[in-house]
């Protein structure tokens, strides 16, 4: 330990120049989208606070056992606090959103034991955010200090990315994504730049970068049994010989079960249905609506601005979806063992003429494309069915304008924005069945291509980031 301080000390000035260097620049740039500004922040090992001050927090907190280090962060940053300790001794008492640590791991002499002490800064929606080197790496690494590009260090650890998982989950967090980023390191004017952002996050590429980033949160307590009222949106547009199934199928769940029925410029009777549906089922907690805006993302929007539930779910009007399997999604969310669930229909055999062929081929081919996008893994992108709770869906919805408005089913909207804001994200399998009533809503090649679109206009804002 008394080797570490002195080490640190003695370099604390050096760590200002070298704050300024190309690979710094870049980390803080990826710290700043993985972090959302104006949150409660601690970072443990801050140095000179520079990466603390980037991710712009309401209240930001470093900790750095450096009294050489605290001291130049504090005069660098003076709107922030640092805080000389270590992980172990510090007692603070607060919990925070956020918790940074960049580059540290491979520096800790115990990283299970500081990932556990760890859990005291957090609640339980925090998240831990950290970095560490790609073991591939190693060799270029060494050479680069001894050539003195790079800062030296003590005897690191090198941890593969599933050393890194066990870790974090020994002590007690569940991962909820990872990533990697930046091939090469040092300032080549244009070349960095361009290869950083279009080819580093590429399929199989991606895995040769240098800096590993990991997204955790604290594992879920146990089920305490606690009970949330819900709210059920139901977009339908010419879907009136499915309202009374959708009512009668539709259990109570939780605490109470309001059904939001919105109807969106239908050309059948189906406005006329729900009216009457409502009226003669009085007993349940029935909500009419007409959209006012288009698509079904538009009418999911509407609706969940006006649904009191603690927990929102969408459920499609044209039942595909059996709401017989809703009581799944609802223990998921309610247990705290995801954040977002989301429906999958690629598990289970499917009724005839549940699925087309050619949509089978679109919906994996989205599933792969997702699972790079969101650094998690998702096997449905298209199913209708998404659950999530009021808190976090006002956080994607304060969120949008990241995307905007581009997304005219809503699933994308829905999923882009749980992984922009770190939520776990888990499959619910369901049994996909045939429609009852109706024709589809959905042109398989015309809506094909605007989503395939989305998905190339969602990997610039979620891959191909401009980090210099």
């Amino acid at each position: 330990m008394a080797r570490r301080l002195e080490f640190h000390n003695q370099r604390a000035q050096l760590r200002v120049s070298e704050s300024s260097r190309f690979y710094h620049t870049l980390l803080r740039n990826f710290y700043k989208f993985l972090v959302p500004p104006n949150r409660s922040v601690v970072e443990l090992g801050s140095g000179t606070g520079d990466l603390l001050a980037a991710v712009q927090p309401e209240l930001g907190v470093g900790i750095d056992f450096s009294p050489a280090m605290v001291e130049i962060a504090s005069k660098r940053h003076p709107e922030l606090t640092f805080i000389e300790s270590d992980v172990d001794s510090f007692s603070g008492g607060q919990s925070f959103d956020y918790l940074l640590m960049s580059d540290l791991v491979n520096d800790l002499p115990d990283v299970q034991r500081t990932l556990t002490r760890a859990l005291k800064f957090a609640h339980k929606d925090s998240r831990i955010v950290l970095n560490f080197f790609n073991n591939l790496w190693r060799p270029i690494l060494t050479l680069a200090i001894w050539l003195g590009l790079k800062a030296p260090t003590l005897l690191p650890n090198w941890l593969s990315k599933s050393d890194m998982e066990n870790l974090l989950d020994l002590a007690g967090w569940e991962v909820v994504k990872t990533d990697e980023r930046i091939l090469i390191p040092i300032k080549i004017p244009f070349i960095a730049s361009f290869i950083n952002r279009w080819v580093a996050p590429l399929p199989l590429i991606r895995h040769l970068s240098l800096a590993v980033f990991v997204v955790a949160r604290p594992k879920p307590a146990p089920d305490s049994g606690h009970q949330f009222t819900c709210s059920v949106v139901v977009p339908a547009r010419n879907e009136a010989g499915n309202i009374e199934n959708a009512i009668q199928r539709t259990v109570e769940l939780g605490a109470g079960t309001e059904l939001i029925f919105i109807e969106g410029h239908s050309t059948d009777n189906t406005w006329d249905t729900i009216l009457q549906m409502q009226e003669k089922y009085s007993a349940r907690n029935i909500v009419a609506m007409q959209q006012t805006t288009k698509g079904k993302g538009g009418a999911c929007r509407e609706a969940f601005a006006k649904a009191s539930g603690d927990i929102l779910f969408i459920l499609d009007a044209d039942l595909t979806m059996p709401p017989e399997e809703l009581p799944k999604f609802y223990e998921v969310i309610r247990s705290g063992q995801a954040e977002f669930a989301n429906g999958v229909r690629l598990v289970y055999p499917m009724e005839d003429e549940a699925m087309r062929f050619f949509n089978i081929i679109g919906n994996h081919f989205f599933s792969k494309a997702f699972t790079w996008l969101l650094g998690q893994h998702i096997k449905d992108t298209l199913c209708g069915t998404k659950v999530m709770t009021r808190k976090n869906y006002e956080q994607i919805a304060v969120n949008r304008n990241y995307f905007g408005e581009f997304d005219p089913f809503g699933d994308f909207d829905l999923i882009f924005g749980a992984a922009k804001q770190n939520l776990k994200i888990q499959d619910i399998p369901i049994r996909y069945g045939a429609r009852t009533y109706g024709d589809t809503n959905i042109n398989r090649w015309r809506h094909g291509m605007i989503l395939l679109r989305m998905t190339l206009f969602a990997a610039q804002r979620l891959k191909f980031l401009k980090l210099s």
